[in-house]
């Protein structure tokens, strides 16, 4: 019996050991990976790729800043409106057209959303130069691209693709 508790007890050292170990190996991973280009965040990637001017930046933080500010409350419309269609699930009986309703309303306001963006980044590559602005469609390319679907998984053409 000695001889049976001596083995569990170090099979459970053991195991406790290759716990902590694996969580501090997954935290590590963690952390880089939630770093930006080597810990850069977009902005700063940007400004050093288009060798942005102090004035640029300036602009652009403002200009970042009042879109924020207007998107604020599209994006609180977006999920309340969500919110509610999904909220039709604990209904029993459901009609497809309160559905379709919900659907269209958050399909509207996606579409404002989208409009607005569009133009921030309009105004946003009109801050540049010529040169600049190549850049700087390069770059918006490359961050479109880089993008996952939901939840963090490749979209379908990233998994078509591998």
């Amino acid at each position: 019996m000695k001889g049976s508790n001596k083995f569990l007890t170090i099979a459970v050292i053991l195991l406790l050991l290759v716990n902590v170990a694996m969580l501090v190996f997954m935290l590590k991973g963690k952390r880089r990976g939630d770093r930006k280009q080597g810990g850069k965040a977009p902005f700063e990637m940007m400004a050093k790729e288009l060798s942005m001017t102090e004035q640029q930046q300036t602009q652009f933080r403002q200009m970042k800043e009042e879109h924020f500010s207007a998107m604020r409350p599209m994006f609180d419309s977006i999920r309340a409106l969500k919110k509610s269609l999904f909220n039709l699930v604990k209904e029993e009986n459901v009609n497809d057209s309160l559905v379709n309703r919900h659907s269209t309303l958050i399909a509207e306001q996606q579409a404002i959303v989208d409009k607005t963006s569009i133009n921030h980044f309009r105004k946003v590559r009109a801050l540049f130069t010529g040169d600049q602005q190549s850049k700087f469609d390069t770059f918006m390319q490359k961050m479109i691209e880089r993008r996952k679907g939901p939840g963090g998984k490749p979209d379908s053409a990233e998994r078509k693709r591998d």
